[in-house]
């Protein structure tokens, strides 16, 4: 008998956890063949918002005036970057098999607020952008992002920050328009057609840029007091001009932009974008912004070959809002259709996996593994069960976050868990209006010895650390052993795993026929039983439903 209880598996009574002697939060030391390289294809991706996931420094948690009234969780409430470095410190993203890190915009924000009939907002979430050249100091300073990437990448974490090209922030009182070549302020988009989405402001008060100009402009004065009264606009100006003298481009906004944001690429060797409303913009832009990222991290490497992580390119992911993995590499618009691969992305947000409650994870995984492999040509999706603006998640309810940990972290493609996907942060807050409810604080207090939550973590921590250390897991070639209880087999050139789901028997056999030689050792990282190939076979002893089998020396 099977219940579910927090989204827990519990067999008779018995929580089904792993046979592990290991602790909560212990790293565990993986027995396998070889260390695999990192692929982003296959990446495990933790999404956080800065300001709301660890307060690090409360000495920069009030800057700028910022001192307005808001409505729920519509002001900063103190996460930073420091925050983020103590949990890569103490291992929490290592023990979640996190190999990559993606955070909210961290550039300097409007001062001002705006009122949104709910009462003020304030930018916390990063996407209200003043200056792409500094950072808010809410956020955190120049020191603390340097150390953020070198302690990343110690750990084998790549750093994926936010890039905003398509809009400025709100128009407030303390906070000008840009100028009028700079940006629309009118319409607002229809979406009832390609040019209705593009050449539109999203929302009221949210300026446009206008990313069709191949205009030469000038820079924003508010921008040009700002940087002489900071001492650096001599600075600025020269590196500006060297940008598009080197690229021959026009001054046109977009390139601007392009250039301040390739610039922490080139100063603090960050790894990926992770681009924002992507289908506002003209897709001839990012094919432009692809190569300038690419350039600048090739530059930062040259310079610091003693700090590169790995040999990998800029890795460009976007958010094309809607777009599923069913199109393939196309989006289709009311009245056109578009690729963005060919455009510069690497990979896309997949909003199709939030969406599969209904689907069996053999019919989940054999639907994505077949466009993965045939029509994606190399490139892949990023899914998710949770996000900051997406009101209709996999499990809004927080009912069945066992199930749903299960599904996200061995789906095909890159995985994305939202901060607190781990341990059931809520995602409905009383007195919060609209996607406020998805921003929560980070429920660190939840997670208590021998507690349903610290369950749920290890549960994704073992999940997590086989999907890190196995790339196979999310860009290797699938094939059905048996169709129930449900066993795969992956690989990826020299990778290969064997992954059991909803096996409830006590012993389990599964067959390896024609996979892997007689006598090969082999490991379950989810119960951490060994065995070894017999006859064909590998038979297990693990309480648990589910089987994660890698191959160890």
């Amino acid at each position: 008998m099977i219940k579910k209880i927090f989204g827990i598996s519990l067999v008779a009574g018995m929580l089904l956890t792993s046979c592990s002697t290991s602790k909560i939060g212990a790293t565990q030391e993986i027995p396998t063949s070889e260390n695999q390289p990192f692929v982003w294809n296959a990446a495990n991706v933790y999404f956080l918002l800065t300001d709301r996931f660890n307060n690090g420094d409360t000495t920069n948690d009030v800057n700028y005036g910022r001192t307005d009234k808001t409505a729920v969780l519509r002001g900063f409430e103190g996460g930073d970057i420091r925050g983020i470095i103590q949990k890569i410190n103490e291992g929490y993203f290592t023990d979640l098999g996190v190999n990559a890190i993606w955070m909210t915009p961290i550039v300097e924000q409007i001062k001002g607020s705006v009122d949104e009939g709910q009462g003020a907002t304030y930018g916390f979430h990063g996407y209200w952008t003043k200056d792409w050249t500094s950072l808010d100091k809410n956020f955190g300073t120049e020191k603390d992002l340097h150390e953020l990437v070198q302690k990343a990448h110690e750990k084998g974490i790549r750093i994926m920050l936010d890039a905003v090209i398509n809009h400025t922030g709100p128009v407030t009182e303390l906070d000008e328009v840009f100028p009028a070549d700079w940006v629309r302020v009118t319409p607002q988009c229809t979406y009832d057609s390609y040019v209705n989405t593009t050449a539109c402001t999203l929302v009221k008060n949210l300026p446009d840029i206008l990313t069709e100009s191949e205009n030469d402009v000038t820079l924003p004065l508010q921008l040009l007091e700002k940087w002489q009264k900071e001492g650096r606009l001599k600075q600025e100006i020269t590196e500006l001009n060297e940008f598009f003298t080197k690229y021959n481009l026009p001054k046109a906004p977009k390139y601007y932009i392009m250039k301040w944001l390739s610039d922490y690429i080139r100063d603090y060797g960050i790894d990926a974008y992770r681009v924002d409303t992507v289908k506002h913009t003209e897709e001839d832009v990012w094919k432009v912004f692809a190569q300038v990222c690419k350039d600048a991290l090739a530059e930062y490497k040259a310079k610091n070959p003693n700090l590169a992580i790995d040999n990998n390119e800029f890795f460009l992911l976007g958010e094309v809002y809607n777009y599923t993995i069913n199109e393939g590499q196309m989006f289709s618009f009311p009245d056109k259709k578009v690729n963005y691969y060919e455009n510069g992305f690497d990979a896309l947000i997949n909003f199709d996996l939030r969406s599969s409650q209904e689907e069996t994870n053999q019919q989940l995984f054999e639907r994505y593994n077949d466009i993965i492999q045939n029509e994606m040509k190399g490139k892949t999706v990023m899914n998710y069960i949770s996000s900051h603006d997406d009101g209709s998640p996999y499990d809004k309810e927080r009912k069945n976050t066992w199930d749903a940990g299960t599904k996200l972290l061995l789906t095909p493609g890159m995985s994305q868990i939202y901060y607190g996907d781990e341990i059931a942060r809520p995602l409905v807050v009383n007195g919060a209006d609209g996607d406020a409810n998805l921003r929560s604080f980070m429920n660190w207090e939840d997670i208590k010895p021998n507690s349903e939550t610290e369950s749920l973590l290890n549960h994704f921590q073992k999940l997590g650390q086989f999907r890190r250390n196995h790339p196979a897991v999310g860009a290797g070639v699938q094939t059905v052993l048996k169709a129930e209880p449900y066993i795969l087999h992956r690989k990826y050139k020299e990778d290969e795993v064997i992954i059991a789901l909803d096996y409830f028997r006590e012993q389990k056999v599964i067959e390896v026929f024609n996979l892997w030689a007689e006598g090969t050792k082999v490991r379950d990282a989810y119960s951490g039983e060994i065995s070894v190939v017999k006859d064909g076979r590998v038979v297990l002893s693990s309480t648990s439903e589910i089987v994660l089998l890698e191959k160890i020396k």
